[in-house]
């Protein structure tokens, strides 16, 4: 029986059809909100699918019902034509539905072959499996030594563990959560390789990802997501980024306007910053150097895990830098000083984590715009805060940066990923501060949000701000930065005028190859 009761649910599809998974009208109502309003889709064997739409529309939650984490509200699923109301995720991978999720989940103290066991049914000895992860990695070109603890392998590493802990449970539909987000170009290469040999194998991947390129190299077939609904099916072979991003958004994406920056003085300096990390799992800083300059934008390009954490810290005062360090804002000192200290010197910061970091999920969006505000007291008044004013501000920057909200002043923990990064970049760049550090600005999000926050950054740096990106978005880096320097490893590497290198290049030294000798960014004014 379906979720709603609806015996009509329950028809067959076609005879002859020979779908592997097929939703049919299938809808997830959270109290009065419709995360998913009778979607259908159908999934062939061996085919490579993608599922396509704006942060917020319903991607996350179709798959979830998929695997057994949540069930619909009405509506059915098919598995091989016949009914199934998968109940739990052990369900979905005793049906043969596999799963790599965006965010892994890994034990950093415990072995390889260890983490994978965990998720393996049956009571089979952790040298067993660790045989045959060795066999199956190589198979399928992707490398691991079982017997690695996870806390010393890369990110591209890690998500090896996750596609092969899936591969040792013979999937026969493999779900993947924007699996290149993490990957160096290299890696990606590589991993699309082991994408296409499963497909030829007759394994079906339904594949999730706001990097249309690759879809469009990968898919044969896409289902676009638009508000919960089903908007359109296409072959994404037979389409453009450009065409693709229309139909997700429902209207053109604006091209990102450059601007002939003025470059001036430097605004934001670092040198000889050298730091271990405090967590046993962390990065240690290797003398780190880098200038940016008025009008100048400048990337920090990396695979998770090198170090980048441990920078944004240091740079926004959230933890205190080394006095044998230089950290200079407008030529003023800042070394010893805190992050409300750096932002009453005219500093902006955002960081990666959105949920708890930079913005606290249980309160609303006009309380959350205290956490950069308070500092310069534009929003409190005798120790009392302005609700009027901070009301506005929020307001402000919901209109700006085209923050999709569920009712007005929701609590932060109501918007999808992708507009909570949007409230959390716009609340910063809305400051018009002189100095922005930004860790991952568009991470998860889809291309119209992408647009929006690349072109308010462009924009805050022509009017003279210094900028400085952490990214592992190398399309990212590429179309708003002036020159790139790469962290590897804790060492980052001297600048590079965008226009003077390219992906490979990038990628290779992201990968810990080509590394300088001295690891000193130096000035990143391309002179």
């Amino acid at each position: 029986m379906s979720a709603n009761g609806n015996s009509e649910a329950k028809t067959p599809p076609t005879k002859g059809n020979p779908s592997l998974l097929e939703a049919r009208d299938i809808t997830k109502a959270f109290g009065d909100l419709y995360a998913n309003d009778h979607v259908s889709l159908s999934i062939m064997p061996g085919e490579i699918h993608a599922l396509l739409g704006e942060n917020g529309a319903g991607k996350s939650t179709l798959v979830k019902m998929m695997y057994g984490v949540l069930n619909p509200t009405s509506g059915q699923l098919f598995w091989e034509g016949e009914p199934v109301d998968i109940a739990s995720p052990a369900h979905a991978r005793a049906l043969g539905i596999g799963m790599v999720f965006q965010h892994f989940s890994l034990f950093e103290a415990l072995t390889v072959a260890e983490n994978i066991s965990l998720a393996l049914p049956g009571d089979r000895s952790v040298a067993d499996i660790a045989s045959e992860v060795a066999e199956v990695s190589a198979s399928y070109g992707l490398p691991l030594e079982p017997d690695r603890a996870v806390h010393t392998l890369s990110v591209g590493e890690r998500q090896r563990i996750e596609i092969v802990r899936c591969l040792l449970q013979h999937p026969r539909l493999l779900v993947m959560d924007e699996p290149t987000s993490v990957l160096t170009p290299q890696e990606a290469d590589k991993l699309f390789l082991t994408l296409e040999r499963l497909s030829g194998e007759g394994v079906a991947i339904l594949y999730i990802s706001h990097r249309l390129e690759e879809v469009k190299r990968l898919c044969s077939a896409a289902t676009i997501l638009r508000m919960g609904k089903n908007v359109g099916d296409c072959d994404p072979r037979n389409e453009t980024p450009a065409s693709l991003a229309r139909m997700m958004v429902g209207e053109e994406i604006e091209e990102i306007k450059a601007s002939d920056r003025a470059i001036g003085p430097v605004r934001f300096q670092v040198e000889n910053l050298t730091r271990k990390a405090d967590d046993i799992f962390g990065v240690d800083l290797n003398d780190i150097s880098l200038a940016v300059h008025s009008g100048q934008i400048l990337g920090i390009a990396g695979i998770a895990g090198n170090g980048q954490d441990e920078l944004f810290a240091l740079l926004s005062g959230e933890q205190k830098a080394p006095k044998s360090a230089l950290i200079e804002i407008d030529q003023q000192t800042v070394t010893g000083l805190d992050i409300n200290e750096r932002r009453n010197l005219g500093a902006a910061f955002v960081p990666e984590e959105r949920m708890g970091h930079g913005a606290v999920p249980h309160l609303i969006l006009s309380e959350n715009t205290l956490l950069s505000t308070h500092a310069i007291g534009i929003h409190v008044s005798s120790g009392l805060v302005d609700r009027k004013k901070t009301g506005a501000y929020s307001t402000k920057v919901v209109e700006r940066f085209d923050v999709r909200i569920p009712r007005p002043d929701p609590v932060a923990g109501n918007l999808s990923g992708g507009n909570l990064q949007k409230f959390m970049v716009g609340r910063e760049i809305s400051l018009n501060p002189g100095v922005l550090i930004v860790n991952q600005p568009t991470w998860g999000v889809d291309a119209g949000a992408a647009a929006t926050i690349r072109q308010a950054i462009i924009d805050l740096a022509s009017n003279g701000s210094a900028v400085i990106i952490i990214s592992q978005d190398l399309d990212e880096i590429f179309e708003i930065c002036d020159s790139v320097s790469v962290i590897s490893d804790g060492t980052l590497s001297p600048p590079v005028p965008i226009d003077k290198t390219d992906y490979e290049g990038i990628g290779l030294l992201m990968g810990g190859m080509g590394k300088s000798e001295t690891g000193k960014g130096g000035d990143s004014h391309a002179h």
